[in-house]
């Protein structure tokens, strides 16, 4: 697992600065912003079902 964390370890200020312009600083951005959007909606759907379910109860 550590492994796997130091290869994917990225200099988001170095692809910044050697962007060939201002879309790519936007696509940097969101791209560094999808694992975090894509766990929030992952603990959402989670409390969401167990919520549901204790309804039920």
């Amino acid at each position: 697992m550590v492994v796997a964390t130091i290869l994917q370890e990225v200099n988001i200020e170095e692809k910044i600065n050697n962007a060939p312009d201002n879309s790519y600083e936007i696509g940097v951005f969101i791209g560094s912003m999808i694992p975090f959007v894509v766990l929030a909606i992952i603990a959402y759907a989670i409390y969401y079902y167990n919520k549901k379910r204790l309804n039920k109860e």
